[in-house]
């Protein structure tokens, strides 16, 4: 079991009340919060339908915003929080920024790039790798994510 730190849970509790927000809005429940230096720098929660935007991910929302925090495209020495594993294209933005590290609640076995399905954060063939952490909240996260599609399911069968 890895050891995760106060500051640790805090990000990973704002991700997910992040995620929360998603949710009511009828987004997939994800968030994300990026910090620097023990520091909350940006925050994110998916928001693809709203923006009518496929790469408004939860944490392609919250690295533009530390970018433009930051004043700079590399985001050296951030950790990234995020409530579920991140996909390939997250993924790939999270190595070209240079996030040191990546932290997630649950895993994704269909589009995970984080080990599930790919291993992007940590593949040789780029000239950056992020250490990669995972399982912090991962029962909460998992229930949120399972209690959404469970009930989006159950409202197409009313239909």
């Amino acid at each position: 079991m890895t050891d995760f730190t106060d500051f640790d849970h805090h990000c990973m509790q704002r991700a997910f009340e992040l995620a929360s927000i998603a949710e009511e809005k009828g987004e997939v429940p994800v968030g994300s919060v990026l910090a620097k230096d023990g520091e909350v720098v940006a925050e994110g929660f998916n928001q693809p339908i709203l923006n009518h935007d496929p790469t408004a991910h939860a944490e392609m929302i919250a690295i533009r915003a530390a970018g433009q925090e930051l004043d700079n495209y590399r985001l050296v020495d951030t950790t990234l929080y995020v409530t579920l594993e991140p996909c390939a294209m997250c993924a790939m933005a999270m190595v070209h920024a240079r996030v040191s590290r990546v932290v997630f609640a649950t895993t994704d076995p269909r589009t995970g790039a984080a080990g599930s399905v790919l291993n992007i954060l940590q593949s040789p063939s780029f000239n950056h790798q992020c250490v990669v952490q995972s399982g912090l909240l991962q029962e909460e996260c998992s229930e949120q994510l399972k209690r959404f599609f469970r009930n989006k399911r159950a409202s197409k069968g009313n239909k």
